[in-house]
């Protein structure tokens, strides 16, 4: 008798649910008056001279394939900046690679370094998608805890009883979503001295890079790349894009940049992934990294006066406690004592108050009993928010 062929999606399909964050997005799409403070997204327009760019490559036929590691052009003024604000000094080209925005990044990168059965430590709480990545090519997340009470820091003697021989790298998120947390540099060496001592690799992404924020208890906020530091740059993978900096998360632009043999096998498995990036959305991005910056810095300071209202009403909610987040753009308030579990209090928010806001719990174990809200909105919608969840909580 012949065996039938199942007709089920794939085990490693199956592994992959519906995040948090994306139940909330759908439930948003039917809710008419709904605020949306869910979503990682900047609701600045992507600017103007970024768009003229992407419609000058349509008009001078700039439509074929590029590289699989992306227009050298591009990868020459991504070195430049990287060289410029990051200390890290790569070659544009062999050690940069373009890719449809970070999640791709960090597919490529997993792809590239991590083998079936390894061990990734990722953080926790953490964006999701990073233990999809890490289950995505077989190998096995191992969650580390960031905890409030230290500032959401790494903590080397947790970590040490992760590690396992088969732990292959260290993903690192600064500044962090969901947190809005930031490691310091103190931090950021304790993290390298682990990676080194273990051997491992480190993937960090840096998204976030941009968005920080000063106030009177932490007024040095900087964002450090890991690969800066000392005999660091060979086992990291740094990872970022142009979607938050420049609000084009649409576009899908982002890179990585890594050790030559890194790279190279991240431009292959792009070459048979994708073949290359959008050569259209590469000019336009071209010209963010290379062209004028000043909308970078009008995004941040309007998104820090949000932080401040955000976080001042949030604080006025019983059960609530919110600390000032230093960087990203996301609040990380504590609401234990309301007796609600995140995923309760997130659907009942969205349901009476119609605003939309994600469980904790959609970030790991350690996010249970906190709520994450975005202000990628406006000052108005914000104060709206505030008073349809006061009104629900009271």
């Amino acid at each position: 008798m012949e065996s039938k062929l199942s007709l089920e999606p794939s085990k490693r399909s199956k592994k992959l649910g519906l995040s948090g964050i994306r139940e909330i997005f759908e439930k948003a799409q039917k809710i008419p008056d709904v605020i949306r403070l869910e979503f990682g997204e900047p609701d600045f327009d992507t600017p103007e001279n970024i768009k003229l760019a992407a419609i000058r490559a349509i008009n001078d036929g700039k439509t074929k394939y590029t590289s699989s590691s992306g227009l050298l052009e591009l990868r020459n003024e991504i070195g430049s900046k990287l060289k410029r604000e990051n200390r890290i000094d790569y070659d544009p080209k062999s050690e940069i690679v373009v890719t449809a925005g970070a999640t791709s990044a960090i597919n490529l990168a997993f792809l590239s370094i991590v083998d079936s059965g390894d061990e990734i430590l990722v953080p926790d709480p953490g964006w999701a998608t990073y233990s999809h990545a890490v289950n995505l090519v077989g190998a096995v997340p191992i969650p580390y805890a960031l905890q409030e009470s230290n500032g959401y820091k790494f903590d080397r003697e947790e970590a040490e009883k992760l590690v396992t021989p088969k732990t292959r790298a260290i993903l690192i998120n600064t500044p962090s979503n969901p947190t809005g947390s930031i490691f310091t540099r103190k931090n950021v060496n304790e993290i390298a001295e682990f990676a080194s001592h273990h051997d491992v690799f480190v993937m960090s992404d840096e998204v976030y890079e941009k968005f920080l924020y000063k106030d009177d208890a932490n007024s040095g906020n900087e964002h450090v790349s890991i690969a800066s530091l000392n005999e660091m740059k060979d086992r990291t993978v740094t990872i970022n894009a142009f979607s938050k900096t420049y609000a084009m998360t649409g576009w899908r632009m982002g890179y990585a940049a890594s050790s030559g043999p890194i790279a190279a096998a991240m431009s292959k498995i792009n070459a048979a992934q994708s073949s290359c990036v959008s050569t259209i959305a590469q000019y336009a991005a071209l010209e963010a990294v290379h062209g004028p910056q000043d909308s970078v810095g009008k995004m941040v300071s309007a998104f820090a006066k949000r932080r401040e209202v955000l976080v001042k009403g949030l604080n006025e909610f019983p059960g609530f406690r919110c600390p000032l987040p230093h960087g990203a753009f996301y609040a990380f308030p504590n609401i234990q004592q309301t007796g609600f579990t995140s995923y309760d209090l997130a659907m009942k928010i969205i349901d009476e108050a119609h605003v939309a806001v994600v469980p904790g719990s959609s970030f790991g174990v350690q996010g249970e009993g906190y709520l994450r809200l975005a202000y990628a909105n406006s000052i108005e919608n914000i104060q709206v928010a505030l008073t349809r969840i006061g009104k629900v909580l009271n």
